[in-house]
Order: structure tokens, then C-alpha cells, then sequence
């Protein structure tokens, strides 16, 4: 091979000999067709363009269209395809950033006001107008100084900014038409390859997350390869819309927040805070079925606690703090201090363990006002919070009955899930050895169960490793509920000992856990998940009783008397609207069941018992429905709810 050749290895592990400085593009095409077309390729694993050129012995694999990895690299061509129509709008706008996301990509813009909807129409035009013209991305590299002479004779701050704090004494930037974006790359070859858009929303964002910098217009966006993603997509959005439990709280007159009390805190409507006391009777016997013992810890604890527990030196930004009687105090973002100081109320024997220590304990917990999202992200919220106190021997079967636990409460909502690892963060406490302890233990549990899992790096909590449960609801979201961690270091921190068989002290090992987590953020999922329409062992109103004429309601009453004596949730539709339009409103409200009654019922001292999905039952009696009514909460909750709360 002579010196104006190099070798290029292909992930098969064949390899080719090729002329120094030919593009990506022709060894790809020539040497190794793509059935669907290269976007972009790893040239020794580093993301490149296709009109790269290879100067030396490389590895070479392509990236193929509608690969996850092609369609990132889409998405942020999007991004700047959308920059450059802005730009050509609105010609004093500063750019910012614009990466590609989950779903889609975004780009910052400082402008004179807001973007609108109209707005969002003109710039998708003059998109359409700028991929029609086939325009290429060209990558150049120059010095850092020179990059930051060029972005500031352009008024180009925020570049200006971003160069002024990079290291590397050389950058890149993409040109394409007559727009230039500092960027890493890599792009699609031209901006033709962009065939199916759409440009969703405008929201406000601080320039770098920061909220003492400047409040920028972010326009969010997705791309897909082919127009029917696109469709499928957006099929999805709405759907997702129509599920939102913001919504649907409003609508069902769930819960409500009002900037009166203070943003992140709900307030629970009765309909609401009835769904909320059936999921709380219901983990309180489901904790009790498995031994564990039910506490309750205070909300304020001394901050020298926290200072011990390792939460002021690496969790204090997400705490509140107030002081009393010159002594200062924590709000309690975690129920485990106060746990272990049950455990430590007294000397404790091995054959006491495990112990279970479970609370709905309230916390409260420091959230930036712009991450607040309904139920799902909040600043008060109710934990279904578990410590188990257990001997190292022990430890093994604890994760893998928390496991089963999980696995049993998540069937009887209908949920799937995935499982993943989280590893030792940078911010943490303990030896390396008890985190390798800890991992190694929930790993084993784990592939005992048989169970597959991903390995999140360095998202543990500080103290300790976790497994994270993902859930899966009817949309195929993921959501975050369940955790397991295992912690050899805060029952070392507070010297939690147990007598052991040969009359020394030893040290317990401490696995916190949720099933739920939190009440509020599961609340939010469920009501997602269901669309609003729980099902019947859950619903607040099980049943409507509408009736034709007002001269029913005597005996509408009476059913409905004789239904909540058997535990059934009933109510009587007193309004004097016609029959149709209470039906109506009853399916809107997602009531599972309503029950008709007019002059026939009357005679017959029967209800017509009819579906929210319409289907029409029988004429039978009160007693006959609230059998029903048990038989369905039997089912549905997998014989762990009948009637009654």
C-alpha cells in the first residue's frame, strides 16, 4: 500500500483500501451501499459528515436514515434550518442554542416580543422554502478567536458568551445559504433531506437554565424522515393532549392550583382527595399483608440531623429551612431520619429483623419554579415511604420481596414496566466499598428475578444506589415511580446497631423504598394512563342516578341511600335537565355506571343500570347492582377491593 492509500475497516470487519482525502460520502457509496441512504457516519466512533474527508487508517461506519442516530442528527439540522428562517423573519433576533431532544429539537431566540401562533406559520414557510432549495451544510474550522471576531461583528452575543468560556484553541461552524451557526455537527448533507416537519410550540426559557439571565422565546419542533412518522407523531401529541391530568383534573373537579397558595401545591377537590383516600386505605393493607409496621414522623427535625445525614452538605438546595426558638430547623424532604430514629429508640435484636418501617410521610421538597408541572413535579407531595432495617444475610430476599411487591401492585393497574440501575453520583457520601456492596446487591436481586436492567451511571441518590421502576402507561411514557436503594452509609452515620447471635453489636443494613411513590405524581400517571375513566374499584363516583322527571326523585333517594349503606359510591342527579343531557354529563365526568330511572322504575322499584360506554343492562334491583358493582371491584382490583373505602 503506498503512502496516497489508507485503510478503511468496516463493522463487519472487512476492510477496504481507499486514496487519502476521499469524502465519507464516496467510500460509503461505492464500497458499501446503504438500501435507504447514508445521512451521516462514525469515523472511529466520532459522529462526521458525509462530505468529511478521511486522511488516515480509520474505522468507518455508516449511519443509515431512520436510525435513531440519523434521526438525531435530522432533528438538529432542523434545528438550524428553523434558526435560519427566524433569522431571515425577524433579522435583529439573537440566536442561542438549538440541540435535538427527545421527539424532536428546539432553538433560543432573543427577540423585541414574543413569538405567535402566526409567527410559527410564517417561519415553518420560509422552512419549506429554504429545504426546497437543496441548500448544503459546509463545515468549517477555525481558531476560537477568530470565531468570536466573526460572532461579534454579526451581534451574535450568546455565541460570543458560549466561545469565551471554550477551552479548545480551534471550532467549527455550519454554514448553510447565508446563515452560520457555531456547531459541532454533524448535519445531513443538505437541507433537502429534510422532508417532514412541524413546529409545535413557544415557551419562555432562561438563556443557559439560569434565571437570573435573560428570558429567551424557545420554539419547540419535531422531524421525521417521512411524512407518516410525522402523522404518527402528531396522532400521539394529541392523544397525549386529550390525557393531560391538568385537564382532565379541571374537567373531573379533581384538584387545583392557584398562585394565592403558592406554586407546586395542590389542593385537593373531594372527588380528588376521595381517589387519593382509596389508593391510601389500599397501600396501608397492602403493607400490612406483608409485615410491615405503619409510623409517622415529624415534619420539622433539628438541622444538626440533617447536617448528620449528609442532606445540608448535598441536598440543602432542595430544602426549606426555618427557625424556632433561636434553633434551626429542616422541612423534612425525606421520611428516613426520622425512621432510623425509631430504630434506635431501643437495643434491637436480631431476631427482631427484618424491621419494616412504612409512612405516607408528606415531605416537601425545593423545586425552580420552572420544572413545576401539575401533579407531576411538585413542592409538596406524599411519599408511600418504607425502611427496611435487616441483617446483611437478609438483604437478598428484602430487594427481591419489594421486587414482587412492585410487580403485584403494578399488574393490578395495568401496568408494564422496565427496570434500570442508578450508580454512585459525583456528589455522594460512603466508602467505594459499601457502594459496591449496595450495587452488587440489587443487581443480584435483579437477575434472580430473572428481570432485564439498564445501568443509569451516576444518577443515585447520595447515599446509596437505587433500582428505578419505569412505568409504561397506554401512550408507551415512561414514568418514574417506584425506587429501591440500598444504603450501608446512613445506619453508619447514626451507629444503628442490632445485638447479633454472639452478643456483639453489628451493623443493620437500610434499603428505603417506594411502590407508588409519590401519591401526587402516580395520581397524575393514573389519570393519564386511564384518560380520566378509572376504573371502577377507583372511580370517586361509581354511580349516577339521573331520572327522567323530577317526580322520581323520592325514589331516586332511596336507591341511592340504599346503595351507600353497601358501600357503593352513588349520587343523585338533582337538576332539572332533560334525560339526555344528564347522561351526557355523567360519560363526561367518566362515571362508570348510570342509573336510570323513570316511571317504570318506579312501578318496578328497579334501576336501568347503563355503561359510560353506552351499552344498556337489564332492569334489576338496588341489591342486584351493588352485587355487580362488588363483583366488577373484585376483578378489576384483583380481589384486593370490594365495596367500601
Amino acid at each position: 500500500m503506498n503512502s496516497d492509500e489508507i485503510r478503511i475497516t468496516f463493522p463487519d470487519g472487512r476492510s477496504e483500501t481507499v486514496s487519502r482525502g476521499t469524502s465519507v460520502q464516496d467510500v460509503l457509496s461505492k464500497v458499501k451501499p446503504s438500501r435507504d441512504g447514508w445521512i451521516a457516519a462514525k469515523l472511529n466512533g466520532r459522529m462526521v459528515d458525509l462530505a468529511g474527508k478521511i486522511e488516515e487508517d480509520a474505522a468507518l461506519e455508516g449511519i443509515e436514515k431512520g436510525s435513531e442516530e440519523a434521526t438525531v442528527v435530522l432533528r438538529h439540522s432542523a434545528a438550524h434550518i428553523m434558526a435560519q428562517a427566524v433569522k431571515a423573519i425577524f433579522p435583529e433576533a439573537r440566536i442561542g442554542i438549538g440541540p435535538a431532544i427527545e421527539n424532536g429539537f428546539y432553538y433560543d431566540f432573543e427577540v423585541e416580543r414574543p413569538f405567535t401562533e402566526e409567527d410559527l406559520e410564517k417561519i415553518e414557510s420560509k422552512m419549506r422554502d429554504i429545504i426546497s432549495q437543496k441548500l448544503a451544510f459546509k463545515r468549517t474550522e477555525v481558531s476560537r478567536e477568530e470565531a468570536i471576531r466573526f460572532f461579534a461583528q454579526s451581534g451574535e452575543k450568546y455565541k460570543v458568551e458560549l466561545l469565551e468560556e471554550f477551552t479548545d484553541p480551534n471550532v467549527s461552524y455550519y454554514q448553510q445559504g447565508d446563515f452560520v451557526d457555531l456547531c459541532r455537527g454533524p448535519h445531513i448533507p443538505h437541507t433537502g433531506h429534510l422532508k417532514a416537519f412541524k413546529l409545535l410550540s413557544v415557551a419562555g426559557a432562561y438563556w443557559r437554565g439560569d434565571e437570573h439571565k435573560p428570558m429567551l422565546q424557545r420554539i419547540y419542533g419535531t422531524a421525521f424522515f417521512d411524512v407518516e412518522g410525522l402523522k404518527k407523531y402528531l396522532h400521539f401529541l394529541a392523544e397525549a393532549q386529550k390525557r393531560d391530568h391538568r385537564r382532565l383534573g379541571k374537567e373531573l373537579d379533581l384538584f387545583s392550583f392557584t398562585d394565592e397558595v403558592g406554586a407546586g401545591m395542590v389542593i385537593y377537590h373531594p372527588k380528588g382527595a376521595l381517589v387519593r383516600h382509596i389508593l391510601e386505605n389500599f397501600e396501608k393493607r397492602e403493607h400490612l399483608r406483608r409485615g410491615y409496621q405503619i409510623v409517622i414522623g415529624p415534619t420539622l427535625l433539628k438541622t444538626e440531623l440533617w447536617k448528620r445525614s449528609g442532606h445540608f452538605d448535598n441536598y440543602r438546595e432542595n430544602m426549606y429551612f426555618t427557625e424556632i426558638d433561636e434553633q434551626s430547623y429542616g422541612i423534612k424532604p425525606m421520611n428516613c431520619l426520622s425512621h432510623m430514629m425509631i430504630f434506635k429508640s431501643k437495643i434491637r435484636s436480631y431476631r427482631e429483623l427484618p424491621i419494616r418501617y412504612f409512612e405516607l410521610g408528606t415531605v416537601h421538597r425545593h423545586e425552580k419554579s420552572g420544572v413545576l408541572h401539575g401533579l407531576l413535579r411538585v413542592r409538596q407531595f406524599t411519599q408511600d415511604d418504607a425502611h427496611i432495617l435487616c441483617m446483611p444475610e437478609q438483604l437478598n430476599q428484602e430487594i427481591k420481596n419489594i421486587i414482587d411487591f412492585v410487580t403485584e401492585v403494578m399488574g393490578i393497574f395495568g401496568f408494564e414496566y422496565e427496570m434500570e440501575i442508578s450508580t454512585r453520583p459525583e456528589k455522594s457520601i460512603g466508602a467505594d466499598e459499601d457502594w459496591e456492596r449496595a450495587t452488587s446487591a440489587l443487581m443480584k436481586a435483579l437477575e434472580e428475578k430473572g428481570l432485564p436492567f439498564q445501568i443509569n451511571e451516576g444518577d443515585g441518590a447520595f447515599y446509596g444506589p437505587k433500582i428505578d421502576v419505569k412505568l409504561k402507561d397506554a401512550l408507551d411514557r415512561r414514568w418514574q415511580c417506584a425506587t429501591i436503594q440500598c444504603d450501608f452509609t446512613l445506619p453508619e452515620r447514626f451507629d444503628l446497631t442490632y445485638i447479633g447471635p454472639d452478643g456483639a453489636k453489628h451493623r443493620p443494613v437500610m434499603v428505603h423504598r417506594v411502590i407508588l411513590g409519590a401519591m401526587e405524581r402516580f395520581l397524575g400517571v393514573l389519570i393519564e394512563h386511564f384518560a380520566g375513566a378509572f376504573p371502577v374499584w377507583l372511580a370517586p363516583v361509581q354511580a349516577m342516578i339521573v331520572t327522567v322527571t323530577d317526580s322520581q326523585l323520592d325514589f331516586a333517594n332511596q336507591v341511592c341511600r340504599e346503595l351507600q349503606e353497601r358501600g357503593v359510591r352513588a349520587e343523585v342527579d338533582m337538576r332539572s335537565e332533560k334525560l339526555g343531557y344528564k347522561i351526557r354529563d355523567a360519560q363526561m365526568q367518566k362515571i362508570p355506571y348510570m342509573l336510570v330511572i323513570g316511571d317504570k322504575e318506579v312501578a318496578a322499584g328497579a334501576i336501568a343500570p347503563r355503561k359510560r360506554d353506552g351499552m344498556q343492562l337489564e332492569l334489576m334491583q338496588p341489591r342486584e347492582f351493588a352485587d355487580l358493582i362488588e363483583k366488577e371491584c373484585l376483578e378489576t382490583s384483583r380481589g384486593r377491593i370490594g365495596l367500601g373505602i
